[in-house]
Parts: structure tokens; C-alpha cells; sequence
């Protein structure tokens, strides 16, 4: 077996269909089916370590999207979502992390191969490790360049845009190639209208005369769990949310931009396609909203208190 990656450094076990199994032995046929044709499910999901004690962020909500996206591709996860959460709380218990990364997918596993999955066994994992900001530490403060990739996002008629499916994730890895390729931190990707759909694994906000403008559900977007803890927090902050088109030529003029998702965060984008965005820095707003993101995880606050889960370590 060749050398772990840095990021998994550490890790004793991963709950693979029902038991928990050593990191090493947690391993599928070369010919289960998702492998060849991406039918999988799965979610990221994070774990912060708040000011009482580790908790699960939103984990309700990602798991009810993690069996709806099973549902539009007939997966039937074969373990109740309380059986889902209990294996999660005792991986993160046993691996003794205070704050983490969790990956839960499912999908078509070894069977016979051919389009149609419905004899091959649906398989189900979960792993957690420590991960820090996605885009990087100094990313959440100065923000980062992004280029408009030349590759669009799919239409939901081609492909369901509202699950969280493995192979259509090749588009979100082209982008991102290119974008990297060039030099740039992330892209930003527009849908077949020629206007802005997301980031490869991030939804895009844009901030203008204060006000605060995200693209809607209709424009081929995933709508991100921490897309909608944003549009919550900025409501009850006082401002004004708009769920819209932005055009291209929008994101050049915007005052500030971010964006935002589970590896993510909040982060601030200083620069499209070369172009300075406001004074090239992240904005009063951006500022405000990240700040009373990282809040949460400090103060719990009672409002908001739903959206935890406790893992008690």
C-alpha cells in the first residue's frame, strides 16, 4: 500500500457497512460500479470543536440531502439516518477528534457491470479526519484570485443539479484544473446561460450598495447547507438577501464577493480573471458575515442551537 497523504495522518478507522474497520482494510473491488459510472452519493460535513464541547454543524440537514440524492438515483442506503449518526458520533469519539472533516457516501458497489446498477449492492461508508480552511488559512483573511472557468456547469435536465452525486463531480474537477492550471486559487463556473452558477465546490455571493446577492436555485446551482446558514445569518443581521441571475460582467463590478461551502467556510474572493474586486481585500461585509459564521462555534449561540449535534467526546 503506498503512503498515506499528509491529511489522513493519524487516522485509525473508517465505518464501512456496518463495522468499523482499520483505515487500510477499508477498500472496494476495482469493479464496483461506481468506480466506472460515479453512481455514488455522499456529503462533506464538518465538526467543530464549539465552546461546548465538539458538535456535528448542520448534520440533520446533510443527511436528509445525502438520502434525497440517493433517492433521484434509486440507491436505497440499506441503514436508517439515526444508524448513520450513531456510526459518526463513535467514529469521532474513538479517533479522539475535537474538530474534523466527515465524508459519508454511498453508492453501487461489486456487480455485474452495465448501465443499469440495480443488481449490484449499494455500499456505505463514513470517514473523518482533521482538515483545516479548504482554500487555506491566510485565504479566509486576504481572499483569493479565481478565474471564470471555460467549462459550464451542467443544466439540472441533463443531470439532477440538487444531489450531491460522485461522477458529475468531474465538471467541478475540470474546473478546478484549469483554474490551478492558470494560476489562480478556484474558479468560478457559469451555467449553459453564460451566467454564474458556482464555484467548483462553493456557492458564489456577490455584495453591491450593501446589499447581498447569491445565484438561485434555478441557475444549475447545488444549494450549499452553509449557502443557507449565510442567507439565515445575514437576514438576521439586518440584510437584504437576494436569490437571483448574476451575470458575468456583474462579478467585475461587484463591491465584494465570497464564497462560501463546507470546506469553504466563508472566504473572501479578491480578484476574477485579474480584475480587483473592490479595494482587492476582503469587504466590511464579507468581514461581518464571516465573523458571525466563526461566531457560532464560539458562543452556540441559543438561536441557532438546532444546528448542532453533540458528539461528547
Amino acid at each position: 500500500m503506498t503512503d498515506r497523504p499528509e491529511m489522513f495522518e493519524g487516522v485509525d478507522r473508517i465505518w464501512q457497512d456496518g463495522e468499523f474497520v482499520n483505515f487500510e482494510d477499508a477498500q472496494v473491488h476495482v469493479l464496483t460500479h461506481a468506480l466506472h459510472y460515479g453512481t455514488g452519493v455522499f456529503e462533506g460535513v464538518r465538526c467543530y470543536d464549539t465552546a461546548e464541547g465538539p458538535a456535528i454543524f448542520r448534520w440533520d440537514e446533510h443527511l436528509e440531502r445525502l438520502y434525497e440524492s440517493a433517492k433521484v438515483y434509486d440507491i436505497e442506503i440499506p441503514y436508517e439516518p439515526a444508524e448513520l449518526t450513531e456510526a459518526t458520533i463513535e467514529l469521532i469519539r474513538s479517533e479522539g477528534l475535537e474538530s474534523c472533516y466527515i465524508r459519508p457516501i454511498a453508492f453501487y458497489g461489486y456487480g455485474p457491470l452495465g448501465l443499469n446498477p440495480s443488481e449490484s449492492p449499494v455500499e456505505t461508508a463514513i470517514a473523518a479526519w482533521p482538515w483545516g480552511a479548504y482554500l487555506g488559512e491566510e485565504a479566509l483573511e486576504e481572499g483569493v484570485d479565481v478565474a471564470v472557468s471555460s467549462w459550464r456547469k451542467y443544466s439540472s435536465d441533463e443531470i439532477p443539479t440538487n444531489a450531491k452525486t460522485t461522477g458529475p463531480y468531474v465538471n467541478s474537477v475540470l474546473a478546478s484544473l484549469e483554474a490551478r492550471g492558470n494560476g489562480y486559487t478556484e474558479a468560478v463556473v457559469l451555467n449553459e446561460e453564460g451566467n454564474v452558477a458556482e464555484g467548483p465546490g462553493e456557492n458564489v455571493f456577490l455584495v453591491r450598495d450593501g446589499e447581498i446577492y447569491t445565484t438561485g436555485l434555478s441557475e444549475s446551482i447545488l444549494d450549499g447547507i452553509t449557502r443557507q446558514t449565510a442567507i439565515t445569518l445575514a437576514e438576521d443581521m439586518g440584510y437584504e438577501v437576494h436569490e437571483t441571475t448574476i451575470s458575468r460582467g456583474e462579478l467585475y463590478t461587484a463591491d465584494e464577493l465570497f464564497f462560501t461551502g463546507t470546506a469553504a467556510e466563508v472566504t473572501p474572493i479578491r480578484s476574477v480573471d485579474g480584475n480587483q474586486i473592490g479595494a482587492g481585500t476582503k469587504g466590511p461585509v464579507t468581514d461581518d458575515l464571516q465573523s458571525a459564521f466563526f461566531d457560532l462555534f464560539e458562543e452556540r449561540p441559543a438561536e441557532y442551537d438546532d444546528w448542532f449535534t453533540d458528539v461528547e467526546v
